[in-house]
């Protein structure tokens, strides 16, 4: 028996609607990061990008546990002294509710090209775009 290694062109990228309203952050982004990288496939193949499309609506309406909103701390620097910048879990979510979820997802993708072009399949839309647009993919609604 010899082990498969997924080629290019063997693979079929599916698309797939992820309503998080109520979802907690972190179970519902791991399991993003499952489907980007593919490994919800029996084809999954490390070195190759099996993984799937993935739409995130309601971003707006994700929730964070415990005192995460005011406790959890994002962090962007210029390299200029002084220049750090703190943003809380709550401030963010108020301000780009999409950044939550793309910040929560990226830190569980590797981090090299693959993952790059694994974290592009990620669209994120904060309401609930009943005209987001994928209806010519043909995109199938998730239950996570």
């Amino acid at each position: 028996m010899r082990t498969y290694n997924a080629k290019l062109g063997d693979i079929e990228a599916r698309w797939y609607i992820v309503d998080a309203q109520g979802l907690t952050l972190g179970r519902t982004a791991s399991k993003i990061a499952m489907m980007l990288m593919g490994k919800n496939k029996p084809t999954y193949t490390p070195h190759v990008d099996t993984g799937d499309y993935v739409v995130v609506v309601n971003a707006e309406k994700i929730k964070l546990t415990g005192n995460k909103l005011q406790d959890k701390k994002y962090y962007r620097h210029s390299k200029w002294m002084g220049s750090l910048v703190e943003t809380s879990a709550g401030e963010l979510l108020q301000k780009d509710p999409t950044k939550l979820i793309q910040f929560a997802v990226k830190g569980m993708l590797p981090k090299s090209r693959l993952g790059t072009q694994m974290f592009s399949k990620l669209k994120v839309h904060a309401g609930p775009c009943p005209e987001h647009g994928y209806a010519a993919q043909k995109a199938e609604a998730l239950e996570l």
